[in-house]
């Protein structure tokens, strides 16, 4: 069934709208990710550093409540940016047809048809981790560590007050910045998506 002229352009119009709404939903969700990260990490390094009975390895479960908000994020940043590339078609193409149509970009209806038809995620979820560490997450951990360090040497000194158990506190420190190395590595990885 086609439609016409004015059933296209509303069409389009409320499919605009709705596309802005689900953007600022997805950004609020951003946002929601990274306060529960910022507010876990202020109440557990607190928390450790605030009582000497808490073992130094409970700040392991900031870390890994991070990771796992990363993660999290780090999805939701791909859907944001779905739905942001069709907002930007949206704009490019019918907003500008609009106002000046000699402005409109070419073939912008089988780009919003496609992604429409067959939704991929412009952002692959390695660059999208990439991002969202780099924006948030690794200053989270390396405060985290910070704590870490800190709360070592409040304990018994560095690295002999690392030691959990058996294991010497030089195993546990190296065993402990692998995790921190990794995500070093992975945040400068580079995405055409976000040169920032």
């Amino acid at each position: 069934m086609a439609l016409s002229g004015s059933e296209r352009s509303n069409a389009l119009i409320h499919l605009y709208r709705a596309e802005v709404a689900r953007m600022t939903a997805y950004r609020v969700r951003l946002d929601t990710t990274t306060n529960w990260a910022v507010g876990t990490t202020a109440a557990l390094v607190s928390f450790a550093l605030g009582n000497a009975r808490i073992p130094h390895y409970a700040l392991g479960l900031a870390a890994l409540l991070n990771l796992l908000f990363l993660w999290m994020e780090s999805r939701r940043f791909q859907s944001y940016r779905l739905i942001e590339h069709r907002v930007r078609i949206l704009e490019q193409g019918f907003m500008t047809e609009a106002v000046d149509p000699r402005r409109a970009a070419e073939g912008w209806e089988a780009k919003l048809a496609e992604s429409l038809a067959r939704p991929s995620l412009p952002v692959p979820l390695a660059d999208a981790v990439a991002v969202r560490a780099r924006r948030n997450y690794l200053w989270l951990i390396l405060v985290i560590y910070g704590g870490w360090f800190l709360k070592l040497e409040l304990s018994g000194g560095f690295p002999s007050g690392a030691a959990a158990g058996s294991v010497p506190g030089a195993w546990v420190v190296a065993l402990a910045l692998v995790p921190l190395l990794g995500l070093l590595y992975v945040s400068r990885r580079r995405s055409p998506e976000d040169p920032g």
